[in-house]
């Protein structure tokens, strides 16, 4: 059945690309593709095929065992780490050879190559923020540390060894719809994946959009809108006293030593939903006495998924969890002694620089009263269908230009260089190569010391009995709102130095028996550095922390339970006050209905609540109207946060923000809720009509996992989950829980469960491709078995293959 609906689904697929040039562009010739010998009949076919028991596979040293438990997740035995991150890179690439490839051309700047000129943007925003420069960085400092160089090594060989494999009938779908075949993998191309990652995850900033709106606003206001702290302080880390180092001092700053108006179209942010959920409760707070941890990192939803669960083994390594396809080694995971976690840490990596050419080449910039040459690097980017084209980018002290006469220009000729933490060399590889292998605290400190970028608040759990929060990364030690705006480019007065990685914020064992991260403002304030972001989470952090306050004797279940948890605290801290303001009006038939419902609401996003839905279509008409003024403007701004919003609407209902031009009346906060509500109220009443009676907020939130290509065969729609952003359950239309994972850390044998909203396969027509999508929207998970020899739990295992050294 599922290789049937692979097939005619696929088949419209074509159809439309081929008839309407929609999805591909320029078409690729279909007769290869429809050849029933090489085309896609031949991935339907594969679907259905078992894995060879045995293959013998030049590079080997040794056998190497591959035990396939029933979620197909591969359980790889070897006798030496070479044949295990060999393996590793062998096994990752039949499932997911293609979507690791895309995602490394993504990040080179070179998705031209396959699409045409559509991507070119894409291309060149890549390339100009240095994504090429960065990796390459990365690598020379991998290749600096023997243990990871000959990993990444041996990593590379085994996926080389499955493309070098391939006919042309066995390649994945996407290379024949796309009509173009894999090369050859590279070392290049494992640091370009970790800088995927470190985009998504370190490149949000509103360095410039806050000059802007110093510049329009004034002190006074700006600050009102945007407080570098705008949230309640419930932190990760919560610490007053405790911090008994010496901070390295830094002069104070004059933030308002670039102030104007940057006309330029700025480069798009990342989702700035990209969170995560962690926390670890002790053996004190626990009905086993054991410690368990929770991670659930909150990304994107795609397909194939961003991870891979895989168990790794040899002889001194026994590790299992979530793995990135295209980098080695598990990044979310446990062993027996040990189990880690990670969010993101919310901290400003970014900053801007204003430079000054000498003239139009643009050959030498000011630089401390000197003329500094430039550095040009000719970027080749090549387009399917079209010439070549050629892009140069303009290098200084800081970091790449990106912004020019070619690429988003200002009118005033202004300029524009990158200062991003990921540019720097970093170890991020090996610390998860050393972190796999941790028995204790000492080791997994040891293990972050080589960690820099991209920030990550790193929760621990031991066997001993250790609970752990490390919030690590290489942070710039910054005078106040040092980076917060546009700086000066033409000293080195504000050059990068950096807060000493011992004196980063971190505790072990807090009396309150649990640590606990969701991206909220890291630190208690007397923690004695500066400290920006972009924003920081306000709800999820303190519903987590009060419902770990509230238990005891804590179980698995319990904790589970946490994950999947719908409550709603933003609703509760704002819906009595909205409610108030309409609750007075005369309402019509359909408005009635609207505000019943709201008062009815428990707060709780679950997939039948109909008082969810109005109250999530109430806010998202009620923001953007009350920042309308900010989005009119003609330059790039961003709005005030949803927590500072709603202070605002409760404090100061009279802003003079809330004003709409052009009106006679002066409208304030209320006249938007108002109109916001009717609004909502109609919008509800003609979806309600076209629903069944039951609909409720699953069904209009309609969560769905997309294609990498965007391929709408290919993704799943309508999945039936609750939770919203905000919420701990932070699964929103896209994006949400990438990865579940809950560990007891039981000394007699770790139990662990795991979940992600994909599959294993990344074979569209594979029984694996989307198989966990509907137990993790029902906030139910897989057993991960930690096995100690290939054989252990044979009722478990679906199929052995032995990988062999070909002589």
């Amino acid at each position: 059945m599922k290789t049937f609906r692979f097939i005619l689904l696929l088949l419209v697929t074509v159809s439309v690309a081929y008839f309407l040039s929609i999805k591909i562009d320029p078409v690729p010739p279909l007769g290869n593709f429809v050849s029933p010998f090489t085309g896609f009949w031949q991935n339907a076919k594969q679907a259905q095929q078992s894995a060879a028991p045995e293959l013998n596979l030049d590079g080997l040293q040794d056998k190497v065992v591959v035990t396939y438990d029933k979620h197909h997740f591969p359980h790889i035995f070897a006798n030496n780490n070479h044949d295990l991150y060999y393996a590793q890179g062998y096994i990752t690439a039949v499932d997911r050879l293609w979507q690791m490839e895309f995602q490394t051309m993504a990040a080179a700047g070179r998705l031209s190559e396959i699409v045409g000129e559509k991507a070119l943007d894409y291309d060149r925003t890549a390339r100009r923020k240095g994504m090429v420069y960065a990796a390459e960085n990365t690598l020379k400092a991998l290749n600096a540390q023997k243990e990871i160089e000959e990993a990444v090594n041996a990593y590379s060989d085994g996926i080389n060894a499955y493309i070098n494999s391939l006919e042309p009938g066995d390649f994945p779908v996407e290379y024949k719809l796309l009509g173009y075949e894999p090369e050859q993998w590279t070392n290049l191309k494992v640091a370009l994946l970790l800088k995927y990652m470190a985009n998504d995850l370190c490149f949000g900033e509103r360095d410039l959009e806050n000059t802007n709106a110093l510049k329009l606003f004034g002190r006074p206001l700006f600050d009102q809108l945007y407080p570098d702290i705008d949230t309640p302080i419930d932190p990760i880390v919560n610490n007053p006293g405790g911090w008994t180092f010496e901070p390295v001092q830094k002069p104070n700053f004059d933030s308002a030593s670039v102030v104007e108006l940057i006309t330029n179209q700025l480069v798009p942010q990342p989702d700035p939903m990209n969170g995560s959920n962690n926390w670890a409760v002790s053996g004190s707070k626990t009905a086993s006495g054991n410690p368990i941890l929770c991670s659930d990192p909150h990304l994107g939803l795609n397909l194939p998924s961003l991870w891979y669960t895989v168990q790794l083994s040899s002889p001194d390594v026994n590790v299992m969890g979530a793995t990135l396809p295209g980098s080695p080694n598990v990044i979310i995971g446990f062993n027996d002694s040990i189990t880690w976690g990670v969010t993101n840490a919310q901290r400003d990596l970014v900053d801007w620089y204003k430079i000054t050419f000498e003239n139009d080449s643009h050959n030498a910039y000011k630089l401390n009263g000197e003329w500094m040459k430039s550095d040009k690097v000719i970027e080749e980017i090549k387009i399917r269908g079209e010439k070549t084209f050629y892009d140069t980018v303009v290098y200084t002290h800081f970091g790449p230009v990106m912004f020019d006469d070619s690429f988003h220009p200002s009118s005033e000729k202004k300029y524009y260089a990158l200062r991003w933490i990921a540019h720097d060399p970093s170890l991020e590889a090996y610390t998860f190569y050393k972190l796999n292998r941790a028995k204790n605290h000492k080791e997994y400190m040891e293990a972050l010391n080589y960690y820099s970028a991209p920030a990550q608040n790193f929760a621990f759990a031991s066997a001993q009995g250790d609970i752990a929060m490390r919030i690590q990364g290489k942070y710039p030690n910054k005078s106040f709102e040092e980076g917060k705006f546009l700086l000066d480019g033409s000293t080195t007065e504000h050059d990068w130095t950096f807060i000493p990685n011992e004196q980063n914020i971190m505790y072990k064992n807090p009396e309150r028996g649990f640590i606990s991260s969701a991206n909220q403002y890291p630190s208690d304030t007397t923690y004695p550095y500066y400290i920006t972001a972009r924003s920081y989470e306000a709800y999820r952090n303190r519903r987590i922390n009060n419902r770990l306050r509230e238990m005891d004797s804590v179980t698995v279940a319990d904790l589970m339970g946490l994950q999947n948890d719908n409550f709603n605290l933003k609703a509760q801290e704002s819906l009595p006050f909205l409610v108030s303001v309409v609750d007075t009006m005369k309402l019509n038939e359909f408005e009635q209905i609207a505000l019943n419902e709201l008062k009815n609401w428990d707060y709780y996003n679950n997939i039948d609540s109909k008082g969810a839905a109005y109250y999530e279509d109430w806010w998202d008409l009620l923001y953007p109207s009350l920042w309308k003024r900010i989005d009119d403007e003609k330059v790039s701004l961003v709005k005030p946060t949803t927590f500072n919003t709603i202070r605002l609407l409760k404090e100061h209902p009279d802003m003079e923000l809330f004003d709409v031009p052009g009106t006679p009346e002066k409208e304030n906060a209320y006249d938007h809720i108002v109109l916001a509500f009717r609004q909502m109220s109609e919008q509800m009443a003609n979806w309600r009509a076209s629903h069944a009676a039951s609909a409720g907020w699953a069904e209009y939130k309609g969560t769905y996992v997309k294609h990498l290509l965007r391929l709408e065969p290919f993704g799943r729609y309508d999945i039936p989950i609750g939770g919203n952003h905000n919420i701990v359950n932070a699964t929103s239309e896209n994006h949400g829980p990438s990865w579940r994972m809950v560990v007891d850390l039981n000394p007699n044998g770790v139990k662990a469960y795991g979940v992600y909203p994909g599959g294993q396969s990344g074979n569209p027509a594979s029984s694996y491709y989307d198989d966990m999508i509907d137990v993790w929207a029902a906030g139910k998970y897989f057993d991960l078995s930690l096995m100690h020899e290939p054989n252990e739990n044979p009722e478990n295992i679906l199929i052995q293959q032995t990988l062999t050294p070909n002589e």
